[in-house]
């Protein structure tokens, strides 16, 4: 019981922290001059150095975004499987 109570207020948590840095790079796309970069080979470059800090900004969020979202999943796949071996547990019993 504890192990579900614990996962819900940790998931509810990271949805939260994921709804932050999700706005906070839907944010530092709404500059006009986002779109106006140069993709090479050694990264994106801009004329404007708080444009392309921004960019950088947004794509370490992303990265923490795809790390958080893993970590829930292997948390909600570990708690459902000790949840299902109770279950199994007790009907023997």
């Amino acid at each position: 019981m504890f192990a579900i109570i614990g996962l819900t207020l940790t998931a509810g948590t990271v949805a939260l922290l994921v709804g932050w840095v999700c706005g906070y790079v839907l944010d530092s796309f709404q500059s006009s001059s986002t779109m106006a970069l140069l993709i090479t080979d050694a990264g994106v470059k801009s004329d404007d150095a708080n444009l392309e800090r921004q960019l950088s900004a947004a794509t370490a969020a992303l990265v923490a975004c795809r790390d958080f979202a893993f970590a829930l999943g292997i948390g909600c796949c570990g708690v459902g499987v000790a949840v299902v071996g109770r279950v199994m547990r007790s009907g023997r019993a």
